[in-house]
């Protein structure tokens, strides 16, 4: 069985998607601590003149250690209605723009109280959309405690996995060594960015996967996986 896991994030990229795809169960790394100034609240959208960040307000004073669970949103400004006016403004024009607005506009709509809840709410979507039927668990279910590499072996074993997909990144900072001690196979995603019909040109890569749903409708599942390798 190939598990892989990944922080939740806002609005994710195409790669994240691949990587679900491609394996057998995904965990949602909802135990760790929340780190700044990375994708779990932003991502990138294509505007005419490049792409824009949609960032998602959280509270951070005093919470240097928080877990990513705990993490609240700032719901003191009108962030809601400024992402799905961007939305409405750069992907109108698109040829599927309709399809899948409403969505967004229901779930911009609400008030969320915690960042995960609004992710989880969005990638849930994406992935019934995507018609990609790998399951999900939360790491916070499995009760671990390890740290770094140790605690993606013992997500692993808890789950009875013995194929970790991990992304490219992780070759950076992986103990190799104690996967090998583990019979636990280690793969590395090799995801290649597909180029598609965006709504401005010149193409730019590496947006939230929501922009290849709009421009791309039903077809962004072929697009999204298509790397079979990994």
């Amino acid at each position: 069985m190939i598990v892989s896991v990944h922080q939740p994030q806002y609005l994710p990229w195409l790669g994240y998607f691949d990587k679900i795809y491609k394996s057998d169960l995904f965990v949602f790394l909802d135990n760790v601590q929340y780190k700044k100034r990375e994708f779990q609240n932003r991502n990138k959208i294509r505007t005419k003149d490049g792409s824009m960040w949609l960032t998602v307000p959280v509270i951070t004073k005093g919470k240097y250690t928080q877990k990513i669970s705990e993490v609240e949103i700032e719901n003191e400004s009108d962030w809601r209605a400024q992402h799905l006016k961007s939305l409405e403004f750069n992907y109108s024009g698109t040829e599927h723009f309709d399809e899948y607005i409403d969505f967004f506009r229901k779930t911009y709509s609400r008030e969320w109280a915690k960042l995960i809840e609004l992710n989880v709410h969005i990638i849930n979507y994406l992935l019934e959309t995507l018609e990609i039927k790998t399951p999900v668990k939360f790491e916070s279910s499995l009760d671990i405690v390890t740290e770094s590499t140790q605690r993606i072996i013992d997500i692993c074993k808890r789950l009875g996995a013995d194929t970790y997909l991990s992304g490219a990144g992780g070759k950076d900072y992986m103990d190799e060594s104690l996967f090998e001690k583990e019979k636990i196979k280690l793969m590395y995603q090799n995801f290649e960015h597909p180029v598609y019909k965006q709504r401005f040109s010149p193409f730019e890569p590496y947006m939230s996967v929501i922009d290849l749903l709009f421009n791309c409708g039903k077809e962004s599942i072929l697009l999204c996986t298509k790397n079979t390798g990994n």
